[in-house]
């Protein structure tokens, strides 16, 4: 999704722009903050856990003194593509569509039934295969489109999930950026 032209802003912050598997669950009433902090520690693993898995991996231009450590990164990236299979066989999905978030909020095109503006709910957001859980951000729907535009206005998440969003944020961009201008070499 990303053309190089722009950086891609929500919310006057930089975002995260993919196409992933998301899913909104409407809420029937307020989150309890047992809940909340619940939903945080878990999102806050689970971007901790990403974080150290995608850091694992051999620099653009690997050392040729070390090619055992990037058969042993191949290695790695097949066995997390293999779980990825397995965690999606046997839990399902939601579709992948283009989506943008970042700590702030999130917009998607969602299919119908489309949920009604005003609702508060989760914001369920698949960010690789071979995690087994997905990021869960509560919301409000701040608007949905006829054409099923869905907007959602996240609830504060807190410092360290924050700073952890920034970060995956700020890799995702700065990978976009780098495959632009260093097209790879088949």
């Amino acid at each position: 999704m990303f053309d190089g032209s722009d950086t891609v802003v929500l919310y006057n912050e930089l975002a995260y722009e993919e196409v992933l598997p998301v899913n909104w669950s409407a809420l029937s009433g307020n989150l309890n903050s047992a809940a909340a902090a619940s939903f945080t520690e878990r999102n806050v693993r689970l971007l901790q856990a990403l974080a150290a898995i995608e850091d694992h991996g051999v620099a653009d231009k690997p050392d040729e003194s070390a090619p055992d450590l990037t058969r042993l990164d191949y290695k790695i990236n097949l066995l997390l593509d293999l779980v990825g299979q397995l965690v999606v066989a046997n839990r399902p999905r939601p579709a992948a569509v283009p989506i943008r978030f970042n700590s702030q909020g999130a917009v998607w095109q969602a299919a119908a039934p489309l949920p009604a503006a005003g609702s508060q709910g989760l914001a369920e957001i698949h960010l690789r295969d071979f995690l087994a859980e997905p990021l869960r951000l509560a919301g409000t729907l701040t608007e949905v489109s006829a054409q099923g535009e869905v907007s959602v206005r996240f609830a504060p998440v807190g410092e360290a999930l924050s700073d952890l969003l920034e970060r995956l944020i700020f890799r995702h961009h700065r990978r976009q950026v780098a495959g632009i201008r260093q097209p790879r070499r088949d």
